[in-house]
C-alpha cells in the first residue's frame, strides 16, 4: 500500500507548522476567495457562518461516491456544516445554508477519522472542507498518532484560494472539486460569486499540479490524484462544453470526470423557471457527448436510471 503523503509531513514537523500558518489565515480570515476579513479566532463569522470551531453534520461510510473512492468498504465521509459558496439550488440545503450540525474540537474530528478507518473505509472524505481546512489539518495530527494511514479526499465546490491550497500540498492525496459554472453571470446569479469560473480554473490547475491524474491500486481504489465533478444543469446553464474543453486541453485528457445527472430543484431553485425542473435524458446525453468530443475518456461509469425523458 502506498503511504499517504501527510505521514512524511508529520514526521518532519511540517504538518504542525502548516496548522499554525493556516490558523493565522483565519485572523483576519482569507482562507477562501470571499476574503471576509473577520477574526474567526475570536468567534467572528463571515459568509460561511463558522467561527473558530468546525461544525460536522454527520460522518459515515458512504457508498454513493465515485467508484474509485467507494471500493468494497466505502468512502469515509465527514460532512462539514455550512459552505463558502451557498449555491441557491444546493441539494444539501439543511447542512450548507442552515448549518445543521455540532461544533467539534480536534480530538472529536480525529475520533471520527479513526472510527471510519477502523470500519475499513478506503479514504477519509471531507465534504465542503474549504472554510475549515485549519481545523481539519489540526485534527489530522492526533488521528495520525492513533494510526491513520489512508488517503484524505478534499471534496469541494471548486471555490478555493490558491494560497490556501498551496498549504495543503502533501496533505491531501486526492482532490475532488466541482466545476459548476463556466459563465460568470450564472455564477453570480446562483452562487453570488461572479469570480467563480476564474477561481475554479486556478484552483483545479493547482490541485492537478500537486497530485496529477488519478492513480489507482490493483483493486481500482484511488490512491492519489484529481477527480472532477460536473453537475449538468437544465438548459445548459453550467457551460458543460466549455468546462470539458478546459479540462481536456488545459489540465489533462486523462482527467477522471464524473458528469453528474442528479440535478433536481432544491432550495430556491423552485422559484427560478430556468432551473425549476429535473434534467432531461437528451440534456445528459449531450453533456456526455461533449466530454467525449473534448477527448476525455475517464468518465465515471455508474448507471444513471432516473432520467426524465422529454421531447
Amino acid at each position: 500500500m502506498t503511504e499517504p503523503s501527510y505521514l512524511r509531513l508529520y514526521r518532519n514537523g511540517e504538518l504542525a507548522a502548516r496548522v499554525k500558518t493556516l490558523f493565522g489565515m483565519m485572523s483576519p480570515c482569507r482562507l477562501c476567495p470571499r476574503l471576509c476579513g473577520v477574526d474567526r479566532l475570536m468567534g467572528e463569522t463571515g459568509f460561511c457562518s463558522t467561527g473558530k470551531r468546525a461544525k460536522v453534520a454527520s460522518f459515515n461510510a458512504h457508498f454513493g461516491e465515485e467508484d474509485p473512492l467507494v471500493g468494497r468498504h466505502g468512502s469515509g465521509t465527514i460532512f462539514i456544516s455550512s459552505c463558502n459558496l451557498l449555491c441557491s439550488f444546493c441539494q444539501n440545503y439543511e447542512i450548507s445554508h442552515l448549518a445543521e450540525g455540532e461544533e467539534v474540537g480536534p480530538e472529536d474530528m480525529a475520533s471520527m477519522m479513526i472510527h471510519l478507518y477502523q470500519m475499513g473505509c478506503h479514504n477519509i472524505n471531507f465534504v465542503t472542507p474549504t472554510h475549515v481546512v485549519p481545523q481539519i489539518v489540526e485534527a489530522l495530527i492526533p488521528a495520525i498518532e492513533q494510526g491513520l494511514d489512508i488517503p484524505l479526499v478534499y471534496n469541494c465546490g471548486g471555490y478555493d484560494s490558491e494560497e490556501t491550497l498551496a498549504l495543503l500540498d502533501g496533505i491531501f492525496d486526492i482532490y475532488m472539486p466541482d466545476f459548476k459554472f463556466w459563465d460568470y453571470t450564472r455564477a453570480e446569479t446562483y452562487c453570488n460569486a461572479a469570480d467563480y469560473p476564474a477561481r475554479a480554473v486556478r484552483a483545479i490547475r493547482e490541485m492537478h499540479r500537486q497530485v496529477g491524474d488519478l492513480r489507482m491500486d490493483e483493486e481500482g481504489i484511488a490512491i492519489k490524484g484529481l477527480l472532477v465533478r460536473h453537475l449538468v444543469m437544465p438548459n445548459n446553464i453550467a457551460g458543460t462544453e466549455e468546462i470539458m474543453e478546459f479540462l481536456a486541453t488545459e489540465i489533462s485528457k486523462n482527467t477522471y470526470v464524473n458528469v453528474m445527472d442528479q440535478y433536481r430543484p432544491c432550495g430556491a431553485a423552485h422559484e427560478d423557471e430556468t432551473i425549476n425542473r429535473r434534467l432531461t435524458a437528451a440534456e445528459y446525453i449531450e453533456a456526455v457527448d461533449a466530454a467525449k468530443k473534448a477527448g476525455l475518456t475517464r468518465l465515471d461509469p455508474r448507471i444513471r436510471p432516473r432520467l426524465i425523458f422529454m421531447h
